[in-house]
């Protein structure tokens, strides 16, 4: 964690904080994914519908994406190095309220402070993920969010194994959540350290001028485009999170109503979901760095739309098959999508992370909810009907510009 965070770090020290980083995503978004994987807890406990367990997922989710961008946009412009720390605070505190909530209204509350928590980490997280790339911007988001993703794996399957104790053993994770407020409290102490040397590393890298290589990537567009871009990229948000929410909130539900599985065999099969998805998220940034994100984006989207189509129809086998690649598949996109968006408006990283983070969230939310409704008044088996179309909105990434000729050509005349 000594590493300076200047232009000069060597690769070594820009991969220590990259892996700290994600680590601490890792142990952010176990703690946010344990929600899901006791909603049939509090579903019982509580007496809940299913709308109602959707409306707890709405409360973490949008607070979170509420407040994403305005994090985002003001740490571009005041300097704050222990941000990260002061969230996850707000974090731990929901964690001890829900795991001594008597009563719904306590649990909304508590699932709000959660995602204020996070609504502070990942702009801020993904900020020093960019500094620390080293020009690989795509490689950077993809540690970084790979963490996020493997440990929202993690928490269903830690779920099954603490919290058949009941409600009270969430408290036990409160103590995740105190190491990644000591860890981000150290990058916190990093950052403000170099402060003078992250602001030229910053303004280098952020306006895309560290390397003419990295500069030249960057198509000179006019606002309009820009703006046309940011909501094409929108609408593609849109078709994955509303699908990954099908899956996020809700398959463990379709797997014991389908297939009359136990809670603990339906949250292993979530937990290698949600595995498939960490890897999936992997792939995607090193593959855009090389072929350029747009292919990366196309492929991702509509590509995983066979696998949605015939996902309804399958044995218990195939479902789980199915799934995985599904996961692997669309997961792929984020970070493509992420960085593109970030190539747009370079100068305002902290924003459009909050931005599209925010709208990660905001758009699970939603979807949780309104698909909670639609499985009370229809079937869980009608919700996957519906969602297995929702791919077909990969077909406007056609409209995207392509922003990476050069960068692909420099890829490619460097391994000559």
């Amino acid at each position: 964690m000594g590493a300076q965070p200047q232009t000069g770090s060597t690769e070594r020290a820009a991969f220590n904080i990259l892996l700290t980083i994600g680590f601490c995503h890792l142990l952010n978004d176990a703690i946010q994914s344990l929600l899901p994987a006791i909603y049939p807890i509090l579903k019982n406990s509580f007496h809940l519908d299913f709308g109602e367990v959707g409306l707890i997922a709405l409360t973490s989710l949008v607070t979170a994406s509420l407040l994403q961008p305005l994090v985002g946009h003001y740490t571009d412009r005041k300097h704050k190095p222990y941000f990260l720390a002061v969230g996850m605070g707000f974090t731990l505190v929901g964690l001890l309220i829900l795991s001594r909530a008597q009563d719904y209204r306590t649990v909304l509350v508590a699932a709000a402070l959660v995602g204020i928590g996070s609504s502070v980490f990942h702009p801020e997280s993904s900020r020093v993920a960019r500094m620390a790339s080293g020009g690989q911007l795509g490689l950077a988001q993809s540690i970084f969010q790979v963490g996020g993703n493997a440990g929202t794996a993690l928490g269903p399957l830690l779920a099954a194994f603490v919290l058949p104790r009941g409600q009270s053993s969430i408290a036990w994770f409160s103590l995740v959540a105190l190491l990644a407020i000591i860890l981000l409290a150290r990058i916190g102490a990093w950052a403000k350290k170099g402060r003078a040397s992250r602001r030229k590393f910053h303004t280098i890298h952020a306006d895309g001028g560290a390397h003419p290589a990295v500069a030249s990537q960057h198509s000179v567009l006019p606002g309009k485009k820009v703006a046309f871009s940011l909501a094409i990229l929108i609408a593609l948000m849109f078709s994955k999170f509303f699908y990954l929410a099908s899956l996020n909130s809700y398959y463990m539900f379709y797997l014991i109503s389908k297939f009359h599985l136990t809670l603990r065999s339906a949250q292993l099969h979530l937990f290698v979901f949600l595995g498939a998805v960490a890897v999936g998220t992997f792939i995607g940034g090193p593959v855009g760095d090389r072929i350029g994100r747009k292919y990366v984006i196309w492929c991702s989207i509509l590509g995983v739309l066979p696998f949605t189509m015939v996902l309804p129809y399958a044995n218990l086998f195939w479902t789980s098959i199915l799934s995985v690649v599904i996961g692997l598949i669309l997961a792929s996109a984020f970070s493509a999508i992420l960085v593109y968006a970030q190539e747009l408006l370079p100068q305002r990283v902290g924003m459009i992370s909050g931005l599209f983070f925010g709208f990660a969230f905001g758009l699970g939310g939603i979807g949780s909810a309104l698909l909670g409704k639609l499985a009370d008044f229809t079937s869980i088996d009608f919700v996957y009907r519906v969602c297995s179309f929702l791919p077909v909105i990969g077909v406007l990434t056609a409209l995207l510009p392509n922003l990476e000729p050069n960068k692909v050509h420099a890829a490619r005349e460097s391994t000559a």
